[in-house]
C-alpha cells in the first residue's frame, strides 16, 4: 500500500510525507502535519483552537480523539463586568456578518494538547522529528496561498486588532497577499520548547500564568484552572452502515457527525437505483433531505426519532450561520493505519499569547456554538462542533479517509462526496471536484456545473441562488484512498502528496 496525504496546503502534505518516509506511521505524520498547518494555514487553524482526530489502526481499533474547546470560567469570582467582546463586521461577497472577538471570546484551547496526546499514544518517532517541519516553516517562512490570502482579506479587522497580529499579517503596513512570505519566529521558538516540557508550560506553567494575567486585566473569562483542567476525551466513533460499507465519523456531541449519520441513514432506506447523477430527481432528493434535516434541527428534535445508542441521545439545538475557519488533513500509511484530523480556530480572537506566536480562538463569540446565548453554559463543558473527520470502510478495511472545513456545510460537503463515490461510482477526484449544493434554510445555494435546465426546473419549487464559481463556502474536502489516490479540494487550494 502506498502512503498518501491530502491537506489544505502543499507544505502541510509535504510535512506528513517527510515523516512517513523517515519511518513514521500515520499518526506521526498527521501530528507533524497538524503542527505544520498552524504555520501554513494560520487563518484556519491554531494551537490555540480546537479539533478532532479520528484514528484507525490496521488492526481494526478505532478511536475519536476529541480536543475541541471547553467553556471557560472555572474559579472565576462572580462579577458584574461583561466579558470583553468586540463585534467585528466581516464583509463577505454576498453579505456582511458580525463576529465577536476579544478576550471574552476565548474558550479553553485544545489543539496543542490534542496533537501531543495523539502522538504520545499512537506515534513512534521522537517529538523533535515530528516538530521539525513546522519549526522550519515558522522560522524560515512559507508562501501565502490563494485561500489564505482570500480569508485574510475577509478577516483583516480581526488579524489587525493587536500589534503582534499586525506584525504577522501586515508586516510592512499592508496585509499579506497571495505569494507573499509568511513566517512566525515566536512560534518557532515556542515549538522548540515542546520536546522538553510538552504542553505543561502552556497549560500549567509560566505561559498559563501569563495568559491568566492578561485575561484578568482585560475582562477575559479563561482562567488558570481552566487550562490546568483541560483533557483530551477519547470517544467511540459513530458508525453507520451505507451501501455495503461502514462510515465512521464524529459522535455526539458533534453536530456535524450526527447530521451526516442521519442523512446517510435516510438515504440508505431510499433506493437511488437508476437515478442519474445531476438529474432533477437527484437534486430534488438531496434538497428535500437537507431541508428535512434543517427543519428538524431547527425544531430541536432531530435525535428524538433516532436509533443510536444512549451515548448519542439528546437534542440538537438551533445552529445559526457562522463562517468557521477550519482545515482538514487525511493520512493513510503503508501499513493501513489511517488518520483524519479536522481543526479550527474560529475566526481567531485577535489575542496572541506573548512570546509564543499562538493566537487563541474566539469560540465563545460564535453564536452558532451557543444557541442558548453567550456564556450561558457552565465552565468546563465541552462545546459541540460541526467538524466531522470521517472514514469509509469495506469488510473492515479503510477505503477512504476524508473530512472538510466549512462550518454548517461540512456535513453536506461530505454527504456529496460519499454519495458520489458509493452511489454514482465516481473516482475520488471526480467525487471531490463535482459541484455541490446546500440548503441554508431559505435558499438552495448551488455551484456551477449542473445542467442549466435542471437548475431552472428546481427553481420552480425551491428558491435557488446560483454561484458563478466554486467557492470555499461549499467546504474543502481533502481525502485519500487505499489505492494511493488522493484529492485536495481545489476550493481551498488542497494538496496531495504520495510517499
Amino acid at each position: 500500500m502506498q502512503a498518501v496525504v491530502a491537506s489544505g496546503h502543499e507544505k502541510v502534505s509535504e510535512a506528513a510525507c517527510e515523516i512517513m518516509k523517515n519511518g513514521g506511521n500515520a499518526f506521526d505524520a498527521v501530528a507533524a502535519a497538524g503542527f505544520a498547518s498552524v504555520v501554513a494555514e494560520p487563518l484556519l487553524t491554531s494551537l490555540g483552537g480546537g479539533g478532532f482526530l479520528l484514528s484507525r489502526l490496521h488492526s481494526g481499533k478505532s478511536v475519536l480523539y476529541d480536543f475541541f474547546v471547553d467553556t471557560p470560567g472555572l474559579g472565576n469570582p462572580s462579577s458584574e463586568t461583561d466579558p470583553h467582546f468586540i463585534p467585528i463586521t466581516v464583509h463577505f461577497p454576498g453579505s456582511d456578518q458580525i463576529f465577536n472577538v476579544g478576550y471574552g471570546s476565548i474558550a479553553v484551547p485544545g489543539v496543542l494538547r490534542g496533537l501531543l496526546d495523539v502522538h504520545t499514544k499512537q506515534g513512534r518517532l521522537p517529538l523533535k522529528e515530528i516538530l521539525a517541519p513546522a519549526l522550519q516553516y515558522a522560522r524560515h517562512g512559507v508562501h501565502f496561498n490563494r485561500t489564505q490570502a482570500y480569508i485574510l482579506h475577509l478577516l483583516q479587522p480581526i488579524m489587525n486588532l493587536s500589534a503582534p497580529g499586525r506584525q504577522l499579517f501586515s508586516p510592512h503596513g499592508e496585509m499579506l497577499r497571495e505569494g507573499d512570505h509568511f513566517s512566525n519566529k515566536d512560534l518557532a521558538n515556542f515549538l522548540e520548547t515542546l520536546p522538553g516540557d510538552g504542553y505543561k508550560e502552556f497549560y500549567q506553567g509560566e505561559i498559563a500564568h501569563r495568559i491568566t494575567k492578561d485575561m484578568q486585566q482585560h475582562e477575559g473569562i479563561l482562567t488558570r484552572r481552566d487550562l490546568a483542567a483541560y483533557r483530551v476525551v477519547e470517544r467511540q466513533p459513530l458508525s453507520i452502515k451505507y451501501r455495503n460499507h461502514t462510515v465512521l465519523t464524529n459522535p455526539w456531541p458533534s453536530f456535524g457527525g450526527t447530521m451526516l449519520a442521519f442523512a446517510l441513514r435516510w438515504l440508505e432506506r431510499s433506493m437511488i437505483g437508476d437515478i442519474k447523477y445531476g438529474s432533477k430527481q437527484h437534486l430534488r432528493g438531496l434538497i428535500t433531505l437537507m431541508q428535512e434535516l434543517f427543519e428538524r434541527r431547527e425544531d430541536g428534535d432531530l435525535l428524538r426519532e433516532g436509533s443510536f445508542d444512549d451515548d448519542f441521545s439528546g437534542n440538537v439545538e438551533k445552529i445559526r450561520k457562522a463562517f468557521g475557519g477550519t482545515t482538514h488533513i487525511s493520512v493513510l500509511d503503508r501499513d493501513g493505519n489511517a488518520a483524519s484530523l479536522t481543526c479550527s480556530n474560529g475566526e481567531g480572537s485577535g489575542y496572541i499569547v506573548p512570546e509564543t506566536g499562538v493566537m487563541l480562538n474566539n469560540m465563545m463569540g460564535e453564536d452558532d456554538l451557543h444557541p442558548d446565548g453567550f456564556h450561558a453554559d457552565p465552565p468546563g463543558k465541552r462545546i459541540a462542533s460541526m467538524m466531522s473527520p470521517s472514514m469509509i470502510l469495506q469488510d473492515g478495511n479503510v477505503r477512504f479517509v476524508m473530512g472538510s472545513g466549512g462550518s454548517k456545510r461540512i456535513w453536506t460537503a461530505l454527504l456529496h462526496v460519499i454519495c458520489n463515490i458509493l452511489d454514482f461510482k465516481m473516482s475520488l477526484n471526480e467525487a471531490v471536484f463535482a459541484p455541490r449544493l446546500h440548503w441554508d434554510g431559505h435558499h438552495v445555494q448551488i455551484e456551477p456545473g449542473y445542467d442549466a435546465d435542471i437548475i431552472a426546473a428546481i427553481g420552480d419549487t425551491f428558491s435557488v441562488n446560483s454561484w458563478q464559481v466554486k467557492d470555499v463556502y461549499f467546504g474543502g474536502v481533502h481525502a485519500v484512498a487505499n489505492d494511493g489516490q488522493g484529492a485536495g479540494d481545489k476550493r481551498r487550494d488542497g494538496a496531495v502528496a504520495s510517499c
